[in-house]
């Protein structure tokens, strides 16, 4: 008898060489006299960034390239900041107010406001008390689609979440603090420009993915709602502005985003690269499998691990179903693997969507840990086929580590040893 460990996703070299050492003794230990042997295939059939990673932007800087972030980057950085904290501007106005005589006349300029523009309030004056009293009074519900504003809200997916973004910045402590602070035109006009920004911050990130707003619409919407606030738009509020435009460039700036996309594109590579290149070419990795499998002339216990699973449960159904079952194999073990899963998507190569196993498909079974978030159960999925038989091991490990756990419990020896001995095989 003959056992033959096939790897899953992202295995290299070195980290093959101390997961079969593991195998290898704990299988020796319980089957002294069989054939403990492994398929590595990482090196050969594991993906690799083929052109050094051009495909990603930023990872390699374009020859003369600056090495500070442009404008649109550091605007990009800021709006990182305000999705994440919409009320962090407010916030900043609120504990560092003003400088002492940085303030002026505000009864000018909430008139000018409501002169230039009919929706804003009437009378409101621009200083800090007037805009929070016209941010409030702005109507809690989207304005009419065929207002310039209302229309903005439905077209970019906005106008469900509006309401609720107007009042948390309207009825913030943040926001009161700050029109306290605000006592003179300058003052309420950032304010105003501030409170924008929250309100349009607030909806943005409440709709999340369900938001299809451009920058240039994102921008429309905190002039017209700063102009109705009795404030000026054309520019961001400096003091606030200043502080948070450092920290977003300290912290969200593209240099750092490129960095980390790079960074997990090739962290990446061999664990996503190898299921994607499977989904691929899986036939070359196949055509590998069934030449060791074969090679021998010994009953063969197959152990596949993740997407060494799913190669397997792949091959060995394309062989039954074709009536050439591959020869020798009397059991598939399959430890966290994700072959299930992907017969229910109907993405399994092997069988068409809700398809059963074929005739001549081994004695299968599936090891799975309820913790491990690639692990799947296959009997349900294949109901009342006899073959087949789920059987749970818990490690006590969140994932990932629970994904690789497997291999230092007695209890997934003990469960082979018994589907061994089921099977008869000698």
């Amino acid at each position: 008898m003959r056992f033959l460990f096939v790897h899953g996703t992202g295995v290299r070299r070195e980290r093959h060489e101390r997961l079969f050492a593991l195998v290898h003794e704990r299988l020796t230990a319980r089957f002294p006299g069989a054939a403990v042997d492994s398929c590595y295939w990482g090196d050969r059939f594991g993906a690799t960034l083929g052109a050094g990673g051009r495909s990603v932007p930023g990872l390699k800087p374009a020859a003369g390239a600056p090495g500070a972030p442009d404008q649109a980057d550091a605007e990009t950085a800021e709006w990182a900041l305000l999705l994440a904290d919409p009320l962090c501007e407010l916030r900043v106005l609120a504990e560092a107010g003003w400088p002492a005589g940085s303030g002026g006349s505000g009864a000018e300029a909430g008139d000018a406001a409501a002169d230039d523009d009919p929706f804003a309030m009437p009378g409101v004056r621009a200083a800090g008390a007037g805009v929070l009293a016209a941010l409030a009074g702005l109507p809690p519900a989207p304005p009419h689609p065929g207002d310039e504003l209302g229309a903005l809200l439905h077209g970019t997916g906005l106008a469900a979440d509006f309401p609720a973004a107007l009042d948390a910045a309207a009825r913030s402590a943040e926001a009161a603090r700050a029109a306290e602070r605000a006592t003179g035109d300058p003052q309420a006009r950032e304010l105003a420009t501030a409170l924008a920004r929250a309100v349009a911050a607030g909806a943005l990130a409440a709709a999340g993915a369900e938001a299809d707003c451009t920058g240039a619409e994102r921008d429309r919407l905190v002039e017209l709602l700063t102009t109705r606030l009795g404030g000026d738009a054309r520019v961001p509020g400096a003091r606030a502005a200043a502080f948070l435009g450092r920290l977003a460039l300290r912290v969200t700036t593209q240099p750092l985003l490129n960095a980390r996309r790079g960074s997990l594109t090739v962290g990446a590579t061999p664990a996503l690269g190898d299921i994607l290149r499977y989904q691929a070419r899986g036939h070359e990795l196949r055509e590998f499998l069934h030449a060791r499998i074969t090679g021998s002339p010994e009953p063969t216990v197959l152990i596949g691990h993740s997407l060494g699973g799913i190669a397997l449960v792949d091959l060995l159904a394309l062989a039954a179903a074709r009536g050439e079952a591959v020869p020798g194999t009397e059991l598939l073990v399959t430890v966290g693997s994700q072959a299930p899963l992907l017969h229910e998507f109907g993405a399994l190569t092997a069988l068409e969507p809700g398809a059963k196993l074929p005739y001549g498909f081994p004695r299968w079974l599936n090891v799975y840990d309820r913790h491990d978030v690639l692990s799947y159960l296959a009997a349900p999925v294949f109901p009342g086929d006899p073959r087949i038989t789920d059987h749970e091991i818990g490690s006590r490990q969140p994932f990932p580590a629970c994904h690789s756990a497997y291999w230092k419990q007695d209890a997934l020896y003990e469960r082979i040893e018994q589907a061994v001995a089921e099977a008869e095989i000698g």
